[in-house]
């Protein structure tokens, strides 16, 4: 096992209720800036459930936080903060908002250009806004790390980054938020926060017993509770079951002590960035491609993979290919294509495009061992088309 440091001062509120709770979680005499994207949460009641619970504070709003945040868009929240003499955010929403507070969090005492922290990627350490957050979409875990993805709307790039003063204070996690969710929006959730454990969990053999067999109860649980609580989102034991699945994928835990990958996230951030594609769904497409071209690499923890996850039996070689099989099944099980050609008919440059893009930022080896080299990526998104 590597040897690990383990940080997580993010106070999670998990259950029915609990957003009551909000004032008491929220410094007294703060005056908040209320952050939030494109008006959901007016629909499904959580704006009068928070504003009810926040009476006696002083709130500015800020909505319009976009599904892939723009570093323009939070740009002008820190324009607002300055202004507004803000000493707190509420992040009121999904993946998006709260990675979107997490940067504005940042920017607002950063010395220097902000664009810089995305593209430098510049870790903060010190001198953030304190945050708390009320998710309403599980997905990214964003809710209890320290990470954010933000795209550059004028560069078209999609980067990120974070740093230990960007923890949630705390967060309010109430799995019936789901229950007005688009379906579209619980197979995402259900894809990105699977996908999460196999960027940490996919890699190769190692002897951290205890993070494998977590990471592999979190994906055997998305298996089992993800097709119903699409269908059936207001099945509390569905819905907590999926949330908590969300947080525990990417809160840091299963991170410890073991090799990472994150190769899947870089390209299909990418593919985000170029067509507006649901990150879930561009995880979708470039991860079973990814297992394929590199699988001498993978084939050890493929085969744990195949026989641990779904029970599969034979030679490693066997599981291990039969085993990304079973991963593309779920995916479709969960309503994602799996190829950029059923997303977009101008998909056949898109291969060179990444790598004249990871080139350019010096991104000349991906992976746990820096081996998805650029004509590795080069043939990982061909293999997505």
């Amino acid at each position: 096992m590597l040897n690990f440091e383990l940080y997580n001062p993010t106070n999670l509120i998990f259950g029915k209720g609990q957003i009551e709770k909000l004032s008491t979680l929220v410094p007294k005499n703060a005056k908040i800036l209320l952050a939030y994207g494109g008006g959901s949460i007016f629909k499904n009641g959580i704006y009068d459930q928070v504003i009810n619970n926040l009476k006696g504070f002083e709130i500015v709003e800020f909505g319009g936080i976009e599904p892939n945040p723009r570093f323009e868009t939070l740009m002008k929240a820190v324009e607002v903060i300055k202004t507004e003499k803000i000493d707190f955010i509420l992040a009121v929403g999904g993946g998006s908002v709260i990675d979107g507070v997490k940067f504005i969090s940042g920017a607002v005492n950063f010395e220097g250009n902000p664009i810089d922290i995305l593209q430098k990627r510049i870790l903060i350490k010190e001198n953030a806004l304190p945050f708390g957050t009320v998710l309403t979409l599980p997905a990214t875990g964003s809710e209890m790390n320290s990470g954010y993805v933000v795209t550059i709307e004028a560069t078209q790039e999609k980067l990120s980054s974070g740093g230990s003063a960007l923890f949630p204070q705390f967060s309010i996690c109430d799995p019936t938020v789901i229950s007005s969710l688009p379906k579209r929006q619980i197979e995402n959730g259900v894809v990105d926060a699977y996908t999460h454990v196999m960027e940490q969990y996919l890699t190769y053999p190692t002897d951290a017993f205890l993070q494998d067999r977590i990471a592999e109860g979190i994906l055997q649980t998305l298996i089992e509770v993800g097709p119903g609580v699409v269908k059936n989102p207001t099945d509390y034991t569905l819905a907590s079951n999926f949330m908590w699945s969300c947080t525990m994928a990417l809160n840091g835990l299963i991170q410890k002590g073991v090799p990472s990958d994150w190769a899947t996230h870089m390209i299909g951030h990418e593919l985000t960035a170029l067509y507006e594609i649901d990150h879930a769904r561009t995880l979708a497409i470039i991860g079973p491609s990814l297992y394929t071209v590199m699988f001498e690499t993978k084939k050890g923890k493929l085969a744990q993979y195949g026989r641990r996850v779904f029970n599969l039996t034979g030679s490693d070689e066997e599981v291990a290919k039969e085993a990304i099989n079973k991963t593309v099944e779920f995916f479709h099980t969960m309503g994602m294509d799996t190829k950029l050609s059923q997303y977009t008919e101008d998909y056949s440059k898109t291969a060179d495009f990444i790598v004249n893009r990871f080139d350019e930022r010096g991104w000349k080896g991906l992976g746990e061992n820096q081996l998805v080299t650029l004509d590795k990526v080069k043939s990982i998104v061909e293999l997505s088309y």
